[in-house]
């Protein structure tokens, strides 16, 4: 029986519903999911096996236009995933123009990989809209095969993925058949924490925070973690820990509970939160947050 193995690069515009997507099609929940931008910053693999087959998921950040090093990094994480993909989704929705990014668009045009173009949300959207986008895609991507799915009601997933398997090339598997991400215990940690600060948080603080794991000591009954919340003004670390500590204690509960869900055994979470100031612009700082690789 003849195996296959690939690449496969989750890109879109921010708030499409790529982690979504990824995450329906893993089976896992591995990339945080809300409605605000620059949710993912980091390029996550998450990984599917089969007896025939293995398909390397990459959900990237968002396409932006950088303001700071940080996002500068983050665009990276987009454009190495085109170079290295067997397979190209990109991810639009009901809600977007096919023009808000022509120079992304152009890249896609000009690359040999096959696209398999979804757009996403059809399940809040009326069948002449899109018929229309449908329509609107063709005429812009016309070498990309267009796809409808609700990737939050899992609708079409299923085909996604057989059209996926048909595009891979023929090789063995790149990772263990029972390994499920590339990406580390501790990363997961940050992942969990900064999902809650995306949620309780407004304006600019999710997006000023970064989470340093500086402890992961796993015992046979219990996980010790000891995380440090990064953030890059005094009043932003007010803000956080809220009123005699509330806010910052609400954060430390829900992301233990998912914490604990997702190693499977009681976590102690204690988490701190300290001001770096300009850590988005500083490389060295960039690099030990695993942004510039």
């Amino acid at each position: 029986m003849k195996h296959k193995s690939g690449f496969v690069s989750i890109v879109g515009n921010p708030n499409v519903g790529k982690s979504t997507l990824m995450n329906g099609l893993v089976g896992e929940k591995l990339s945080i999911i809300t409605s605000k931008m620059q949710t993912t910053r980091h390029r996550i693999k998450g990984i599917v096996n089969g007896d025939d087959f293995q398909i390397i998921y990459s959900d990237t950040p968002g396409i932006l236009k950088p303001n700071y090093k940080l996002q500068e990094s983050m665009l990276k994480f987009v454009d190495s995933a085109l170079v290295d993909a067997d397979v190209i989704l990109y991810v639009t929705d009901v809600f977007e123009r096919w023009d808000k990014n022509q120079e992304y668009l152009e890249k896609l045009q000009a690359t040999d990989t096959p696209i398999l173009l979804v757009i996403n949300k059809i399940d809040i959207s009326d069948q002449d809209t899109v018929n229309q986008l449908i329509k609107d895609w063709q005429e812009r991507l016309p070498k990309a095969e267009i796809l409808v799915i609700s990737a939050l009601r899992k609708f079409n997933l299923n085909y996604i993925f057989d059209r996926i398997v048909e595009h891979l090339p023929e090789a063995p598997p790149y990772f263990e058949k029972d390994q499920l991400t590339d990406k580390s215990e501790r990363f997961f940690v940050q992942e969990i924490i900064r999902e809650k600060i995306l949620v309780h948080y407004k304006k600019e603080i999710p997006y000023s925070v970064e989470i340093e794991v500086e402890e992961f000591k796993e015992e046979p009954d219990i996980i010790k973690i000891r995380a440090i919340i990064h953030v890059i003004r005094s009043s932003q670390k007010g803000i956080i820990i809220g009123h005699q500590g509330l806010g910052l204690r609400r954060v430390g509960t829900e992301a233990r509970k998912d914490m604990e869900e997702f190693f499977g055994k009681q976590v102690f979470l204690k988490t701190i939160v300290k001001v770096n100031k300009d850590w988005r612009d500083k490389d060295n700082q960039l690099k030990n947050f695993g942004y510039n690789e």
